[in-house]
């Protein structure tokens, strides 16, 4: 028999060895989050799953469940500071939803709408960003990438090329690829790679399919993100 926690008052069940976000999720219960995914270990690196437990700040990705917390994360004070962290994340690249072929399947627009963040609040730091259009199939805008190293841990744990990886230390961290020349053509990465299929916002896209499904036909433009995550 499974021990719980609570969560905003809810009754979460989990297994030994469960993350509250792991338990949370197969619960059916939505933290916000960007660079968790369920099929790699935590990185812990956006914050967006900060949780209280027991009246303390915590990632819940990396928080192990325990019997008996108390857990909170649909609050105002813990919402506003994902407004925050969001708005960082806007100003920080360059994302110009309206005229993004992931407009309506972007895991970051789509958590600014669930979360209410109108506006990007901070300056822009409009940095200057290469696009890598060497490979037949695949583009890579790095002007929307958060650094969630998603795909970083895909092609190394799944794929197993490590065709990608993250440079360099604090502002100055980036995405790049594993090669000599800094070409995508230059990898040995294949389209039906899983690192191509978990970016959550739209720098890694497959050439010739951009606007397929029409912009308010998308996973988010239908439900909210909290209804739609798996």
């Amino acid at each position: 028999m499974s021990d719980t926690f609570t969560l905003d008052g809810r009754e979460i069940p989990f297994r030994d060895g469960q993350t509250i976000i792991q338990a949370a999720h197969d619960a059916g219960a939505w933290i916000p989050h960007l660079c968790y995914h369920p099929e790699f270990k935590p990185h812990g690196s956006c914050k967006l799953c900060t949780v209280t437990v027991n009246g303390r700040h915590m990632a819940s990705c990396t928080t192990r469940a325990a019997a008996g917390q108390v857990v909170e994360s649909n609050t105002e004070a813990l919402n506003g500071e994902r407004r925050t962290l969001l708005q960082m994340l806007f100003v920080e690249g360059n994302h110009f939803c309206p005229s993004c072929e992931k407009s309506g399947d972007c895991k970051l627009q789509a958590a600014a709408y669930e979360l209410g963040m109108m506006t990007p609040h901070f300056d822009h730091f409009y940095p200057s960003r290469p696009v890598d259009a060497s490979h037949p199939e695949i583009l890579l805008d790095f002007n929307r990438c958060i650094l969630c190293s998603l795909c970083v841990r895909a092609s190394r744990d799944v794929d197993g090329k490590c065709v990608f990886a993250l440079s360099g230390r604090g502002i100055g961290t980036k995405l790049i690829v594993n090669a000599a020349s800094g070409r995508l053509a230059d990898t040995d990465v294949a389209s039906d790679d899983k690192a191509l299929a978990v970016c959550p916002v739209g720098v890694i896209l497959r050439k010739r399919r951009g606007f397929a499904v029409p912009i308010g036909e998308r996973t988010y433009d239908k439900a909210p993100i909290s209804a739609t995550e798996d």
